[in-house]
């Protein structure tokens, strides 16, 4: 009887690790089926642009952000400056650092083995489904970072997955003459941009910046887009913190 009771003990941690694990994945699970015809369309794109099939699957293993992937291939396939695609993308994902912020006092007590690949493979959707397990959590366990892992890992190996996909359809495409893929890249952006735009600060901001990246889009090393995205962000922080003052003076 002691036998046994001392196995239950050393089996209850590793099957608490596993349920928040699978929960996580089973979470995320929607999100990857909308997620992954984004991943195809990656793949296929920046072979379309003069990536190599190396190069892209680096950019999905090691930038792991859509929104940021497309913006860096499709400036990579206008000849734009490297420092100019840094920024870029730096700017597009700065909004992680808010995550990682309202993240930080649940997984405080992580070393960095855990944070570090937690921190790589954050995404919206990881993110979303993640915040709001940890708030509706009774008490802070210290299994609970398994539920993220499991959602961001279920993310990361279908996008992995499906970019190599893209890529064989990319080639594919190519040999056929690359038909369909610009389209197929200005769809795919409205598709990202649309849902967003919930609030005036946000339609505000889209409009600034697809106005300013028109009329500068004839400036050297692509620095309308560049400026664009600056003018765009500081008009989107303006009137979100007017709108803040007033809800709450209101």
């Amino acid at each position: 009887m002691i036998a046994m009771d001392a196995t239950t003990a050393d089996t209850a941690p590793e099957s608490a690790r596993l349920k928040e694990f699978a929960a996580g994945l089973i979470a995320v699970a929607p999100m990857v089926a909308g997620a992954a015809p984004f991943g195809l369309i990656f793949g296929a794109f920046a072979i379309s642009v003069g990536l190599s099939p190396l190069a892209v699957i680096g950019m999905s293993l090691f930038v792991f952000a859509g929104s940021s992937q497309f913006i860096g291939a499709t400036l990579w396939g206008q000849g734009a400056a490297p420092l100019l695609i840094i920024v870029t993308t730096l700017i597009v994902n700065a909004r992680h650092a808010l995550y990682s912020a309202s993240l930080a006092s649940y997984l405080k007590h992580l070393p960095q083995r855990w944070l570090i690949p937690l921190a790589h493979m954050l995404t919206d959707e990881a993110y979303a489904i993640t915040i709001t397990r940890f708030e509706r959590a009774a008490e802070r366990t210290e299994n609970i970072h398994w539920f993220m892992f499991g959602a961001e890992m279920g993310l990361f190996v279908a996008w992995q997955t499906v970019t190599v996909i893209g890529i064989a359809a990319g080639q594919a495409l190519m040999a056929g003459g690359g038909l369909g893929l610009d389209f197929a890249m200005s769809v795919t952006f409205i598709g990202m941009i649309v849902p967003m735009l919930r609030s005036r600060p946000m339609v505000a901001c889209a409009i600034t910046g697809g106005t300013l990246g028109l009329l500068l889009n004839g400036l050297p090393n692509k620095l309308g887009l560049l400026i664009a995205a600056f003018a765009a962000i500081a008009v989107g922080y303006v009137l979100e913190t007017a709108r803040g003052k007033s809800q709450v003076s209101a």
